[in-house]
């Protein structure tokens, strides 16, 4: 049995990516590159149940927490044959994050993506993804989600005067434009897609090839949208560009314009930017963590003089002038 690594989306919404390291039925888990979680599962309990079994749910246990600053902090220990067993599992993905931990971010391997059509049966929103065809019979929310994070933090110009958030106003707006048929397509490595099974109906679509320009690059197209809603959309890319930096295919133009954007948000830029594939201003990017590091370091007393004497400098110019 080999050792995998690999990188795969958290998605509906997308909110970053997942750097795995999997042996058997153990893993080791990051989404900033730095902090490690390690589980391990009793895959025995499986064992005799066929196909029934890719269905059951079976507890994952805790091996251990890894940093390289903090080093490893185990997790609770069981005397039992089957623990024991376990261990094992997790000491070999363990030993293996020392040696490749660096070695982040991993290549994607999540290319069976499940879509929410329009009512032109075409790709919409993506809403899932997997790395083996044998997962795609899971059958996950088929409505398109902005994400409480973005209930809490989104704001969108587009939708300023409403009553309702700007993560509601997108949410309706992007569902609104749905058939209610979701499709599941493997992506091939040029971008080009296979349909596979359909949800909610939508059968004679299966085996239908899509060209790579049939799929919106930020999970979320505007074809058919009013500009109101396409201004949404492009506030809330805005809003997620620290994450959506981490995805491997971006364009140059599209890289450096979300960089931008992620720079004006300095925090999630520092948690996330050790696992960006590529960066096209470091300049900027660093600028930006600096930025971040003195915001966390400097007291909030401090940061309120700072304010009042930039201002009052603007004053005795202005006065001068």
């Amino acid at each position: 049995m080999q050792i995998e690594c690999y990188a795969q989306r958290l998605l509906n919404p997308f909110r970053g990516v997942v750097q795995v390291i999997r042996y058997a039925s153990a893993e080791a888990v990051t989404t900033d590159g730095v902090e490690w979680d390690i589980y391990v599962a009793n895959d025995a309990l499986l064992e005799g149940l066929g196909r029934a079994g890719r269905r059951a749910q079976i507890s994952d246990i805790r091996y251990g927490h890894w940093s390289a600053q903090t080093g490893l902090k185990r997790g609770p220990l069981y005397p039992s044959d089957d623990f024991k067993r376990l261990e094992e599992m997790g000491a070999v993905v363990y030993e293996h994050l020392l040696a490749v931990h660096r070695d982040v971010p991993f290549k994607f391997r999540d290319r069976f993506e499940l879509w929410l059509l329009d009512r032109a049966d075409r790709p919409l929103a993506l809403l899932h993804s997997v790395c083996n065809a044998s997962e795609t019979d899971t059958r996950p929310p088929l409505d398109w989600r902005a994400g409480m994070a973005a209930t809490a933090s989104f704001r969108s110009t587009a939708v300023a005067e409403s009553t309702e958030s700007a993560a509601a106003c997108l949410t309706r707006a992007v569902n609104g434009l749905a058939s209610g048929v979701a499709q599941w397509f493997r992506r091939s490595d040029d971008g080009a897609a296979l349909g596979l099974h359909t949800l909610r109906g939508g059968e004679p679509l299966r085996g239908r090839v899509l060209d790579a320009d049939a799929f919106p690059a930020l999970f979320l197209a505007t074809r058919e949208m009013d500009p109101t809603q396409a201004q949404l959309v492009d506030d809330y890319h805005a809003w997620q560009a620290p994450w959506l930096l981490l995805l491997a295919d971006l364009d140059d133009a599209t890289r450096h314009a979300l960089e931008a954007r992620a720079c004006e948000q300095g925090e999630l830029l520092e948690k996330h930017c050790r696992l960006y594939p590529r960066v096209i201003d470091r300049p900027a990017l660093q600028a930006a963590r600096v930025a971040a590091a003195l915001a966390r370091t400097t007291p909030p007393s401090s940061r309120r003089d700072e304010i009042f004497s930039l201002d009052y400098l603007e004053l005795g110019l202005s006065a001068r002038e």
